[in-house]
């Protein structure tokens, strides 16, 4: 039975939360996971056709710690674990408390100190963000496979480590605070350009990212790179009523309204940045805020100013390593220099980023400045084949097909 769009929306929202909830009380992340799920999919079942519970959160953390307690009593270690379960059938339900977020708390569980931050951040973007291991997998530009059994390790790792997942000591939620903006960030960019699906953007996933952010900024308003990444956020989500067309489909930067961007957010987003750059060592999400910045102030396509975002780039590249990065400052410098020059840059990334549809698709709009029509179109073909998103799809393969016919190049 269909659990229906309020319901499954609502199921979403409470997944870390129950999943958090579960965590602390029973200290090992797997069987938690698990029972959350089954009472997930119990809500999807039960609720539309008897009603939705007067507390939904409360509901779907007992029906999960039920299916630990059972958990417990069908393992080997029979007589032991029946005691425990006793006890535990007989504690009442853990209900959250006032003015405590406890899909924030879950994020700094997720980040275990037993983990790396390669481990640690695809569990916690599957427990907290909801992502699919093929999403995560995207993300970090790895084949599914491979990050399935990064997610498996890591929770072995920290089952074996005897410590469970505990809530951290304000000297760990220092340490793990890296780790936390790093999944907020690829949350927020698979809400705003989502790697998969019948849509261009979740809003759901990115709006989450920004609340959540916004909650790690008011503890820590003296960290430079979380106000960065907040400014990061909101200058980028500024431009989103633009980014899709009246059926939903892709508008590039290019030929977007801006009178429709949300200037409320750009100032706030300014503001921030304002505040983050003079404190010092600059960062990676203060030097992406920067490029967004420049985007933003920009009140004609024509008038960006793309040396700024060249400089920007090629310092955000020494810095990350970052493939996507390169892509993009290959990008600006097109824009900046000249096609050739931007065509020169993507030599280097065809062995890292061959299969990606982003390279191909930069490709073709630096063929199709250069003149080279027939390679953008083929280009444009390339990236179409390759990417899992429909919209982008759609789009890249209107522009192979607008190049087609509007000359023979």
């Amino acid at each position: 039975m269909s659990a229906g769009p309020g319901t499954e929306d609502l199921l979403r929202e409470l997944a870390p939360q129950v999943l958090g909830v579960v965590v602390r009380r029973h200290g090992n992340f797997a069987e938690a996971e698990d029972a959350t799920q089954e009472a997930l999919l119990a809500a999807a079942t039960q609720w539309p056709g008897q009603g939705r519970p007067a507390n939904p959160l409360g509901w779907l953390v007992r029906v999960a710690q039920r299916r630990v307690v059972d958990q417990h009593r069908s393992d080997e270690a029979r007589r032991r674990r029946e005691v425990l379960a006793a006890s535990l059938s007989l504690t009442a339900p853990e209900e959250p408390v006032a003015g405590q977020d406890d899909t924030l708390i879950l994020m700094f569980l997720c980040c275990h100190p037993t983990l790396t931050p390669a481990t640690a951040i695809p569990l916690t973007l599957r427990a907290v963000g909801g992502l699919t291991t093929r999403e995560i997998a995207a993300a970090f530009l790895v084949p599914e496979a491979t990050m399935a059994q990064r997610i498996s390790r890591a929770k072995a790792k920290v089952a074996a480590s005897g410590d469970g997942f505990r809530l951290p000591s304000p000297e760990e939620r220092d340490e793990r605070l890296r780790s936390v903006c790093h999944v907020l960030y690829l949350l927020f960019n698979e809400g705003y350009a989502t790697s998969a699906g019948p849509d261009l953007a979740r809003s759901d996933l990115s709006g989450e990212a920004i609340r959540l952010t916004r909650v790690v900024h008011a503890g820590a308003p003296g960290d430079a790179e979380v106000t960065g990444l907040l400014a990061l956020m909101l200058l980028t989500d500024a431009r989103r009523p633009a980014r899709t067309g009246p059926t939903g489909e892709l508008v590039p930067l290019a030929e977007q309204d801006r009178s429709s961007w949300d200037q409320a957010l750009i100032a706030e987003g300014l503001a921030l940045l304002a505040d983050a750059l003079p404190r010092g060592s600059v960062g990676e999400y203060q030097l992406q805020a920067a490029v967004a910045a420049a985007h933003d102030r920009a009140p004609r396509h024509d008038d960006t100013d793309w040396a700024e975002i060249l400089t920007l780039y090629t310092l955000l590249e020494r810095m990350t390593g970052n493939p996507m990065v390169a892509l993009n400052r290959a990008v600006a410098a097109a824009m900046a220099q000249g096609p050739e020059a931007g065509l020169a840059l993507l030599d280097d990334l065809d062995p890292q980023l061959a299969d990606h549809h982003r390279l191909h698709a930069v490709r073709a709009h630096l063929l199709e400045m250069a003149g080279n029509r027939a390679g953008a179109a083929a280009a444009f073909r390339a990236a179409a084949s390759r990417s899992t998103n429909r919209r982008e799809q759609q789009f890249l393969t209107t522009q192979a097909a607008r190049l087609a016919t509007d000359g023979t190049g």
